[in-house]
């Protein structure tokens, strides 16, 4: 047994299956993958890594399995489950999952060839488990499945907590120790026992307000496109392919960003946090249909679109569409009077949850510093944003300001 101290769970012991994987490469690996991405560069004690919070994952597991009465290999399956669930992250964790996915089609949970070859598949293997069964755990499949990946699930209540710690935003803080307690099967799904509402209610609540203030804050977000398209640009014009740059770490990554001229300019800014500008910042109600269902090669069109309007470089305009707010959190199930009832049907938060996140959306269009207010023009031009309909906030004050810009 090995005991590791935590920042967030104090001492976490590692025993069994899960000791034998800590030092294969894979989770070693993890070390070197940032936790939250571009958002250190908001909150700079925001450092962890996805081994720490594997870790955390990994206890909140067992502490579950314990309380379920969960054991032998079923158990050592979860906990392996719960140790590896981050192996298939590429460099900055989500930050370029969606790049790699197109061209791959593969998400950060699809790890079947990770675990089915070399030093992790020897290790579990060697414990009695068959790797296949495990990798669909961590995909969430079957009854178990759903401790490791689900509305429910450990990784939820460690990345709040961890995310909380290290930012130093209070909101994500809950009562994780009270929801792993309180998990229980009924008919084959994961639900909270009677009388937690309320504790599933903080789940949802606490993943809606770090969302704005922390995963979605304009400066990551800004980050985050930058990184994007430096990368996409390092595939096309490198031999790099993507099934390659999914195995990398954050520093291979960078590293590889500087060593070519299509793409110093973008590991230079990020390395300096010399950062794009919000030349427009607009909300759902201002955006047209189209714009909002674009898929990446509109998006595409549209950027260039926006740059020749500016008279401006291509690489000068970023657009950046997040996709419809919604809530896995709100389909969480809950015991009232004995029957199993979704949450989003039996609280009356989630509405106004739902609402304030549709508030929260922003469409943002970036731009280096001295070209953005050209690049902002163009863009409510070319994207027809409607500035009557609904406010466009620009980040310069008092063009297309709102009130908030004068506090």
């Amino acid at each position: 047994m090995t005991t590791i101290k935590d920042s967030v769970h104090d001492h976490i012991e590692v025993q069994g299956v899960a000791a034998a994987l800590l030092d294969t490469p894979p989770v070693q690996r993890l070390r070197h993958i940032s936790q939250l991405g571009t958002v250190t560069l908001v909150y700079p004690s925001a450092n962890h890594t996805r081994f720490e919070h594997s870790l955390g994952v990994y206890h909140l597991a067992d502490r579950a399995l314990s309380h379920l009465g969960i054991e032998g290999q079923q158990a050592e399956r979860v906990r392996a489950a719960a140790l590896l669930h981050d192996v298939g992250h590429s460099p900055y964790s989500h930050n370029v999952e969606a790049l790699i996915h197109r061209r791959t089609g593969k998400y950060h949970d699809d790890v079947d060839e990770l675990l089915g070859d070399g030093p992790v598949a020897r290790v579990l293997t060697e414990h009695g488990l068959n790797p296949d069964r495990v990798a669909g755990l961590v995909a969430g499949e079957g009854e178990l499945g759903q401790l490791v990946s689900g509305e429910l699930d450990v990784d939820r209540m460690d990345y709040l907590v961890r995310d909380a710690h290290h930012t130093g935003v209070p909101y994500g803080t809950i009562d994780h120790e009270r929801l792993v307690r309180e998990l229980c099967f009924v008919d084959g799904e994961l639900v909270l026992d009677e009388g937690n509402v309320q504790t599933a209610e903080s789940l949802l609540l606490a993943r809606a307000l770090m969302n704005p203030t922390v995963y979605q804050h304009h400066v990551a977000r800004i980050a985050k496109s930058m990184l994007r398209r430096g990368t996409e640009e390092l595939l096309a014009a490198t031999d790099t392919t993507a099934e390659t740059l999914r195995r990398w770490d954050d520093n291979d990554l960078l590293v590889a960003l500087r060593q070519y001229d299509e793409t110093a300019a973008y590991a230079r800014r990020l390395t300096q946090r010399d950062l794009y500008k919000r030349a427009v910042w607009a909300e759902w109600g201002a955006v047209p249909d189209e714009v909002l269902s674009a898929d990446h090669d509109t998006v595409g069109g549209m950027e260039q679109a926006i740059a020749d309007e500016a008279n401006v470089d291509s690489d000068a305009v970023i657009l950046d569409v997040p996709p419809e707010p919604s809530m896995t959190e709100s389909s969480s199930r809950v015991l009232v009077n004995g029957e199993v009832r979704r949450l989003g049907e039996q609280s009356t938060l989630v509405n106004a949850i739902r609402a304030a996140q549709r508030d929260q959306w922003r469409l943002g269009v970036y731009a280096p510093e001295g070209e953005s207010e050209r690049v902002g023009a163009a863009a409510i031009r070319e994207l027809g944003l409607d500035l009557d309909g609904a406010r466009v906030r620009d980040v310069r004050t008092g063009i297309h300001a709102t009130l908030d810009e004068f506090n």
